[in-house]
């Protein structure tokens, strides 16, 4: 059963918790990152960005930039910026995105529940972006990145937080420039918190990274570094649990830089072995499994799988396998997504237009549009043990970096 603990957070008080919140270091560039926090001496981006504040060019993986993030991280904390809860807690995270709700715990999980594999995976890590964190984690001595868990609902531990919710005033309540309501409050109840702890305990078997990987690893590796020697907090990583049921995936699409030599009619030609093709009037975005828009020279077209065509295991029957199987492997021999540079991606956060905008601009050929993953197929990869293709999972709203940091 999954091990969790409340924790002793490193947040922001209550009137700077907007100006603190960041996007996650990882879905923005140095170049994005900087301009984001440049009116913003309070961005949580000058700790996981920490290359924005040294001169532009600066190799955000040298080791000036982790002593910045450091120097930054304690000088938040001398400021009063960033204050450490006097006892541990659970944190209750609500966030409204489109009138769509969701409400997680954030709280301590096992890393030996992440090595014993009580907490599932469905991605491969890459080493550098390992490495990145791991470096982050000893310079700073902080888990600044929040991984985000599912798990499969329950009543007891819902009733709980909904009746926190219903009895007790936020400690945060702010709208991001992207419109996402954050809501946020803080258990400081310890009986309530042990009837959490316990719940997790008794009822909840398993838990699923929906992002985070790279995180959760880092953090896992940074207590093997400890050896013999590790902190009772190193044995635990930061996360935001969430009913899985209240989770939505959007598509995480595809652009590609040229067509192998093809001209766009024998690129045509050649999906049509694999595919119905057909042309339409406007922009394409698929409804259901095993459709596929595709933007090439100014105009959408409709891919419709044709049966026999993909394997029926739980892997091959993923869009991203047939779109990788039968377009980019086959026929443009992208073979390695994760290190090819004539591909790039696209999180379906962005819509059709950036789409479009990266081939008219040029910069790219052609772009799938692909139907997102469901997180019952999630689940049911990651208990079969098996890895979902790279960028599979585009996870909407994210959670805010900066509003719960973990000393270790």
């Amino acid at each position: 059963m999954a091990i969790i603990r409340p924790l002793k957070a490193l947040r922001p008080t209550k009137e700077l918790a907007s100006k603190v919140a960041s996007q996650p270091y990882d879905v923005l560039s140095s170049e994005e990152a900087r301009n984001e926090a440049k009116d913003n001496a309070y961005s949580f981006l000058h700790i996981t960005k920490s290359e924005i504040d040294l001169p532009a060019g600066t190799d955000p993986h040298s080791t000036q930039v982790y002593q910045k993030a450091k120097e930054n991280l304690d000088l938040f904390q001398q400021l009063g910026t960033l204050f450490s809860e006097e006892k541990p807690c659970y944190y209750i995270y609500q966030l409204i995105m489109n009138n769509r709700t969701q409400t997680g715990l954030v709280s301590l999980s096992s890393i030996d529940d992440y090595e014993n594999s009580i907490i599932k995976k469905h991605e491969l890590t890459r080493p550098d972006k390992e490495l990145d964190r791991i470096t982050h984690i000893e310079t700073t001595c902080a888990q600044t990145g929040n991984v985000f868990l599912a798990y499969k609902s329950n009543e007891r531990l819902n009733k709980e937080i909904e009746d926190w919710k219903a009895s007790h005033p936020a400690e945060y309540d702010f709208t991001t420039g992207d419109g996402v309501q954050h809501i946020v409050w803080v258990v400081n109840d310890d009986a309530t918190n042990d009837r959490i702890t316990m719940y997790f305990a008794e009822t909840v078997a398993t838990t699923y990274i929906a992002d985070g990987h790279h995180r959760a690893a880092s953090a896992a590796k940074v207590r093997q570094a400890l050896g013999n020697h590790p902190t009772e907090q190193s044995n635990y990583f930061l996360t935001t649990l969430f009913p899985a049921n209240q989770l939505r995936i959007l598509e995480y699409n595809r652009v590609v830089k040229d067509l192998n030599g093809l001209s766009e009619e024998g690129f045509l030609r050649s999906l049509q072995h694999d595919f119905f093709v057909g042309k339409v009037e406007s922009t394409f975005s698929p409804t259901q499994f095993h459709e596929f828009g595709m933007y090439l020279k100014g105009s959408w077209y409709e891919l419709v799988a044709r049966s026999g065509s993909y394997e029926e295991d739980p892997i091959g029957v993923l869009d991203v396998s047939i779109l990788q199987n039968s377009v980019l492997d086959k026929i443009l021999a992208i073979k390695d997504v994760r290190t090819d540079k004539r591909i790039d991606f696209v999180g379906g956060i962005r819509g059709l237009e950036e789409l479009q905008k990266r081939v008219d601009s040029g910069e790219m050929k052609a772009a799938f549009n692909l139907h997102p993953v469901s997180m019952q197929q999630l689940i049911d990869i990651a208990d079969s043990g098996n890895i979902m293709p790279p960028k599979s999972t585009w996870f909407e709203p994210k959670l805010r970096d900066g509003l719960f940091t973990h000393l270790i």
